[in-house]
C-alpha cells in the first residue's frame, strides 16, 4: 500500500516531465548581448539572456554553458559563423542564440538571432522595436516566443482527445483542458492541463501523447480513474460501534478512493478515541481491489487500554496539602470505584478549568497574588501524570472597610451587612457578594443602573487589603413598559398576574426576581428569559419577558403491589393550563384487584381576577375488604387565598355518601355499625407554606402545612381531624440535596357520631413509608374468631430523610437514597417514638420528556415474620407523560 501511495505521489509531482520527454529535447547556448546606449546599461548584457532562458526553459529547452576558451569581447561574432559553431559544439548545444539591444533616447530596438550549430547556418533573425525601458520585458518575451517556434519546430494542434475514462464524462474532463484545436503545441500548456485534470481528484494516472495528424498533432489525454469504494467495514473496535465510526467519516460507499482522504479519516477516528482517553489506539486499513474498478476498505483497530490519571501532584504549595487541593479541582486520580464514578478520567475541558479553580481558591483565601501555571501532562504507558505548578505568594488579611459615595442608607446601617468584615483574610468571592448585596439594595429602591465599585488598596508592608465600596446611584428608574412574548397558548393576563412589577412604577430588582420565580412555579414554561433594555429616557426601562412554553397537559401511570389489592394501577389525565387561562382540569383513577377510585376536579386559580383559588371535585370510590365492601360517592369545594409570602389559607367543604355492604360476621364492631348508607358533611381549613423551586426534583425550598377538618354538621359521621407536615429541601454541595420531612395526624370521634375506618390513618407505599406494602402499616388485632384484622389508627407519625444527587443533570436523572420511619397508633395508645417502623432504600427519578418517572425500592429494617414481611427489597414505580 505504501508503494502504491508513493507511486501516485511520484506521478503527481513529475508527470510534466513525461510530456517534455515525449517531444524532442533541444540544448541551447545563449551568449551575452551587445548593448548600444548612451547610458551605462551593461547589466543588460546578462539580464536579457537570463529573461530569454527563463522563457524557453518553460517550453522545454535545456540550456548549456560555453567552455572557458570561448569567444572574447573583441570578437565580432556576427561575422564569424564558424567561431559560433565551434563554441556551440564545445558546449554541446544544438542551437546558439545571440543578439544586441540599441537605445537611442527613449527608443528601443532588440535584435535576436538563432543559429543551427550542426548545420552552421542562421535559422532566424528576430527584430523588435518599442519605446521605454518598462517595455523591454515585453519585447524580450515576444522575441523569445518567435525563437521558440523555430527552436522546437512547433506544430499546430489539430485535435484534442480524452481516453480511458469510464465513469467520468469526457465533457467534464474537457472543461479542465485549456489547449484546443488550432493552438500551437506547447509542452508547458499541456503540463498545466495535466495538473488541472489531476486536481479533479478522480484519476490516479494521467498520460499525454502527441500523434501525427493531418496538418499537425493530435493530443491524446490518457486517464486512469481511481477506484470507487464499494464497502466500508471495521474490525477490532469495541469502544465505538460501527455506525458511530461511520458517522465520523467523510467517505462513504460510492466515494472515490483517495489515499490522502483515507489518512485524514484515520486521523479523525484516532481523535475520537483520544477524546475517550484511548491514547494508544492504532488504526490501519486494508484494501481489497475488485473488478469494475471498485475496492472494499476495512479499518482495523488496535484500541489498547484506556489511559487513566495515576497521579496528580502539586509543586510550590506550602499552605495547603495535595489532598486539600485535589478536592478543589474536578480532575481526579483513578480510584477503586472508578468503574462506577469515572474517577481518573482525563477531560481536557475540566483540566483547563482546574487551573482557574485553583487560582480562585487561593484568591478567596487571601493569596491575592497567587499564580497557577497550565498543568503539565505526561503520558507514561497506560497512565497520565499531571503536575500543577503553584506560586502562592503572601497571604493578605482584611484591613479597613469603608463605604462612600451615594449612600441609600446611613453608613451605620450598611456596614453590618458587609460580609467581608466577617472574613479573617481577603476573599474576592465575599467582596463580589457584598457588591451584589449593595447593588440589590439600591435596585430595590429604583436605582436600576447603580454602580458599585470596590476600591482596594494594598498594604504590602503589613499584608493588609483595605477596601472601600464606592456607590454611584445614578437616576431612579421607572418601568416604562412590560412586553411579553413567546406565549402562544397562555394568555397575557395569566402571566401578568404573577408579576410583582408594574408599568410606571419604580424598578425593583427583588420584585423582578420574584416575578420570574413565580412564572417558573406555574410550570407552564420550559424557560423564562428577561431583558431590561433602556427606555426612551435615562430614567426609564423596558422589561421584555420571553417565555418558551411547554406541554401543560399530562398523563400519569403508576403501578404497585399490596397485600390488599395485589397488583394495582393508577393513572390520571391533567390539563394545568386549560384554554391558556391557567385553570386546572384533572381526571384520575385507580383500579386494583379489590378497589377502584375515580376523581374529577376543576380549579380556577384566580376567581374574580383576584388571587383567590377555587376548586370543585366529584369522586367515586369502591373497595372490597375481607369483612365488608365500601362504595363512596361525593364531592366538594375548596378556596384558598395568599395571606403571606408563599403562604395560602384555605377553606373547604365535602359531602360524602358511603355505602357499606356485605358485612360478614368477622367484621369489627365499628364496621358493623356502619352497615348501610352513611353521610359525611365536613368543613376543613388549613394553611400551607410552599417556597419550593419546583415540584419534582426539588433543589431548594420548604413546604409546610396544617389542616383541620370538622365533620358532623349533618349525617351519621362526626369527627375532628388535624394533620401537620414539615418539609425542607436543603442544597448541600455540587447538586447534592438533603430532604427532611416530618408528618403527623390525629383524629377523634365526636359523641353521638361514628368515626369510620376510611377516615383513619394508614402508612405504607411510595408516598409515605417505602418498602412496606400500600397501607401495610396499620393497627392489627385478633377478633373473637382468632382472625387478624387490620384497621386504621387514630394517630400516626412519619419521618423521611433523603439524599438526592443529579447523575445526569442535563437529562434530569437524579439518584436518591432514603430512610423512612413512622407508625400508626390505635385509640388510647400514645405515640411511642421507641417503636417506630423503619425502612431504607434507593432509587432513580427521571424528569423524562414523557413526564416524571420514579423507581424506588425499600428494605424493611425491622420485618415482622407473622405479617409476611422480610428483608427483601420491595420495588415500586410511578411514571407519567406530557402532551
Amino acid at each position: 500500500m505504501l508503494r502504491r501511495f508513493a507511486l501516485i505521489l511520484f506521478l503527481t509531482l513529475f508527470f510534466s516531465v513525461r510530456i517534455v520527454f515525449a517531444l524532442e529535447t533541444v540544448h541551447v547556448l545563449i551568449l551575452p548581448f551587445d548593448i548600444h546606449a548612451g547610458q551605462n546599461l551593461s547589466y543588460l548584457k546578462t539580464d536579457i539572456p537570463k529573461a530569454i532562458q527563463d522563457y524557453l526553459e518553460k517550453e522545454g529547452a535545456v540550456f548549456v554553458k560555453m567552455e572557458n576558451d570561448g569567444i572574447n569581447d573583441s570578437l565580432d561574432i556576427t561575422s564569424d559563423i564558424e567561431t559560433l559553431k565551434r563554441i556551440g559544439m564545445q558546449a554541446g548545444a544544438d542551437y546558439v542564440i545571440w543578439g544586441s539591444l540599441t537605445r537611442i533616447g527613449n527608443h528601443l530596438s532588440l535584435d535576436m538571432k538563432l543559429m543551427d550549430t550542426l548545420g552552421a547556418k542562421l535559422v532566424v533573425s528576430v527584430y523588435k522595436e518599442g519605446s521605454g525601458m518598462e517595455n523591454l520585458r515585453t519585447l524580450t518575451n515576444l522575441s523569445s516566443d518567435e525563437l521558440a517556434t523555430h527552436l522546437f519546430q512547433r506544430e499546430k494542434i489539430t485535435q484534442v482527445l480524452v481516453t480511458g475514462n469510464k465513469r467520468i464524462e469526457a465533457d467534464a474532463i474537457e472543461k479542465a483542458i485549456r489547449v484546443k484545436k488550432g493552438d500551437v503545441l506547447r509542452a508547458g500548456e499541456l503540463a498545466k492541463d495535466m495538473k488541472n485534470i489531476y486536481k479533479m481528484g478522480y484519476f490516479e494516472d494521467i498520460r499525454v501523447e502527441a500523434e501525427p495528424g493531418d496538418g499537425g498533432k493530435v493530443i491524446i489525454f490518457h486517464v486512469k480513474e481511481k477506484p470507487t469504494i464499494r464497502k466500508i467495514s471495521f474490525s477490532g473496535n469495541h469502544v465505538f460501534k460501527d455506525d458511530k465510526l461511520q458517522e465520523n467519516l467523510n467517505i462513504s460507499t460510492g466515494s472515490i478512493l483517495n489515499l490522502i482522504t483515507i489518512q485524514s479519516n484515520m486521523d479523525q477516528l484516532a481523535a475520537m478515541y483520544k477524546e475517550k482517553n484511548y491514547h494508544h489506539v492504532k488504526i490501519e486499513y486494508t484494501l481489497d481491489e475488485l473488478e469494475n474498478n471498485q475496492a472494499d476498505i476495512e479499518f482495523v483497530f488496535e484500541e489498547g487500554e484506556k489511559v487513566k490519571i495515576k497521579t496528580i501532584t502539586f509543586q510550590g504549595n506550602k499552605n495547603y496539602s495535595d489532598k486539600k487541593l485535589k478536592k478543589v479541582i474536578e480532575t481526579s486520580e483513578k480510584g477503586f470505584w472508578s468503574w462506577l464514578t469515572s474517577s481518573g478520567e482525563y477531560n481536557r475541558e475540566d483540566l483547563s478549568q482546574d487551573t482557574s479553580r485553583l487560582m480562585a481558591y487561593y484568591h478567596i483565601q487571601g493569596f491575592i497574588h497567587a499564580k497557577v501555571a497550565d498543568p503539565i501532562i505526561d503520558f507514561e504507558d497506560q497512565w497520565i501524570i499531571i503536575t500543577f505548578k503553584i506560586e502562592e505568594g503572601e497571604r493578605y488579611s482584611v484591613g479597613t472597610i469603608d463605604v462612600d459615595g451615594d449612600l441609600i442608607l446611613p453608613k451605620s446601617r450598611l456596614m453590618p451587612g458587609l460580609q467581608i468584615s466577617q472574613e479573617p483574610y481577603f476573599n474576592r468571592e465575599t467582596v463580589r457578594k457584598d457588591i451584589l448585596w449593595l447593588t440589590d439594595l439600591c435596585a430595590d429602591a429604583g436605582f436600576a443602573y447603580v454602580e458599585v465599585l470596590p476600591v482596594t488598596r494594598e498594604d504590602s508592608s503589613h499584608l493588609l487589603m483595605n477596601i472601600t465600596y464606592r456607590i454611584k446611584k445614578n437616576k431612579k428608574v421607572y418601568i416604562e413598559g412590560i412586553d411579553i412574548s413567546g406565549n402562544t397558548s397562555t394568555r397575557d393576563k395569566v402571566i401578568r398576574r404573577e408579576l410583582r412589577i408594574h408599568e410606571q412604577e419604580l424598578y425593583s430588582g427583588s420584585r423582578l426576581k420574584r416575578s420570574v420565580r413565580n412564572l417558573h412555579r406555574l410550570d407552564f414554561f420550559e424557560d423564562v428569559k428577561v431583558d431590561t433594555p433602556r427606555g426612551s429616557a435615562d430614567n426609564k426601562m423596558k422589561v421584555n419577558i420571553e417565555v418558551i412554553e411547554k406541554p401543560t397537559g399530562s398523563f400519569t401511570f403508576g403501578a404497585g403491589y399490596s397485600t390488599v389489592d395485589n397488583f394495582f394501577v393508577t393513572g390520571s389525565v391533567t390539563q394545568r393550563n386549560l384554554f391558556g387561562r391557567g385553570q386546572i382540569l384533572k381526571l384520575s383513577g385507580q383500579v386494583g384487584g379489590v378497589s377502584d377510585l375515580y376523581n374529577l376536579s376543576f380549579t380556577e386559580p384566580w376567581l374574580f381576577d383576584i388571587p383567590l383559588s377555587g376548586t370543585v371535585n366529584l369522586y367515586r370510590t369502591g373497595r372490597e375488604y375481607n369483612t365488608y365492601d365500601r362504595t363512596s360517592t361525593g364531592g366538594g369545594g375548596n378556596i384558598s387565598y395568599p395571606i403571606f409570602d408563599y403562604t395560602r389559607a384555605s377553606l373547604s367543604y365535602r359531602y360524602d355518601i358511603t355505602n357499606v355492604t356485605d358485612v360478614t360476621q368477622y367484621a369489627s364492631d365499628n364496621i358493623k355499625e356502619l352497615e348501610g348508607k352513611n353521610v359525611t358533611s365536613s368543613f376543613g381549613t388549613g394553611i400551607t407554606y410552599d417556597s419550593r423551586d419546583r415540584a419534582f426534583n426539588t433543589t431548594q425550598g420548604q413546604k409546610h402545612r396544617i389542616n383541620f377538618t370538622h365533620a358532623g354538621f349533618n349525617g351519621d359521621i362526626g369527627f375532628n381531624k388535624i394533620v401537620g407536615e414539615l418539609g425542607w429541601h436543603i442544597p448541600v454541595y455540587k447538586g447534592l440535596v438533603t430532604f427532611l420531612h416530618g408528618e403527623s395526624g390525629y383524629v377523634k370521634e365526636l359523641d353521638g357520631y361514628l368515626l369510620p375506618d376510611y377516615e383513619k390513618f394508614y402508612l405504607g407505599g411510595m408516598n409515605s413509608m417505602r418498602g412496606f406494602d400500600f397501607q401495610g402499616i396499620n393497627v392489627k388485632s385478633v377478633n373473637e374468631n382468632g382472625l387478624i384484622t387490620e384497621e386504621g389508627g387514630d394517630k400516626y407519625i412519619q419521618f423521611n430523610f433523603e439524599l438526592t444527587y443529579p447523575f445526569f443533570k442535563e437529562m434530569g436523572i437524579v439518584g436518591v437514597v432514603f430512610y423512612d420511619t413512622g407508625n400508626v397508633y390505635d385509640t388510647g395508645e400514645p405515640i411511642d417514638l421507641g417503636n417506630l417502623r423503619r425502612a431504607a432504600g434507593y432509587g432513580i427519578r427521571w424528569y423524562s420528556p414523557m413526564g416524571p418517572i420514579r423507581i424506588e425500592g425499600g428494605h424493611i429494617l425491622d420485618p415482622i415474620a407473622e405479617y409476611g414481611e422480610d428483608y427483601g427489597v420491595n420495588w415500586e414505580f410511578s411514571m407519567g407523560g406530557a402532551f
